[in-house]
């Protein structure tokens, strides 16, 4: 096993792994043309074992308060496993799967696997959270950073959500959900049918964004990139509506990107 990058081929889709550089995408390119930012801190990365910002960097594990790095103070965001090497368990021509070991200061062992599944037309991404032998609280989620424009038009968001969850200044859901509010957005939203979000960059490609999991952050405020995050549970869900890893049941969650030409 190794963490050297992984290339991906199907018809004229291409895709990048980088085990090294915390699992993530580095790259997606259809038709020679990139959707991804390009960077070491964007491509598309995985949120695990949690997703967007835990208030004040504490959860409740149980009865135990524990104490997360403030990696965006005064908050911890996304996971620890973004900053982390991988290791590479399996590879095929359009096909791998590599995995990442929980490790302090993360306080419970467990493994996480990402498997990623590409073809002409779609990459799909998997990935669970197994507990070795104690329960813990966890999320899954992607965080994948679409350029904002591919050379011509900028790129349009559509989703119908059922709701918003409101934004406090600590930047946190408030717990209340609201109507969904235009644009711009460094918000979640709930699709309880599964989420459902198409971009569409005009003239020359449209992505659908597809997972069974109802949770998604959308994120415009930047002016290069568009970021479609779905997720097992909302912003500081540790503390709010926590997914229990246990040994016997795993996390699982999984998200489809499919694209056309326009």
């Amino acid at each position: 096993m190794s963490n050297e990058d992984i290339t991906l081929t199907a018809g004229d889709a291409e895709v990048t792994v980088l085990p090294g550089n915390g699992g993530r995408v580095g790259s997606l390119r259809v038709g020679g043309v990139e959707l991804l930012r390009q960077g070491e801190r964007f491509g598309c990365f995985p949120m695990v074992p949690w997703c967007g910002r835990i208030r004040d960097g504490r959860f409740l594990d149980g009865a135990t308060v524990r104490q997360m790095p403030l990696s965006s103070p005064p908050h911890a965001i996304h996971g620890t496993a973004r900053d982390a090497a991988w290791r590479t368990a399996h590879t095929t021509k359009n096909e791998t799967v590599i995995t990442y070991d929980l490790v302090a200061p993360w306080p419970h062992p467990g493994r996480v696997t990402q498997a990623f599944a590409l073809t002409e037309d779609a990459l799909t991404l998997s990935m669970s959270v197994e507990a070795y032998d104690s329960s813990f609280p966890a999320q899954i989620g992607w965080h994948p950073w679409f350029n904002r424009n591919l050379g011509e038009a900028d790129v349009q968001v559509d989703f119908t959500p059922a709701w918003q969850e409101e934004r406090g200044e600590d930047h946190l859901p408030t717990g209340r959900r609201i109507e969904p509010l235009p644009s711009p957005w460094d918000d979640c939203f709930g699709m309880p049918d599964g989420v459902d979000v198409t971009l569409t960059w005009p003239g020359q490609l449209e992505l659908n964004i597809a997972s069974r999991e109802e949770w998604v952050v959308v994120y415009d405020e930047q002016e290069a990139a568009v970021c479609v995050e779905p997720q097992t549970g909302p912003p500081n869900g540790l503390n709010t509506l926590p997914r229990l890893v246990t040994p016997i049941e795993p996390l699982e969650a999984a998200t489809t990107w499919t694209w056309r030409r326009l």
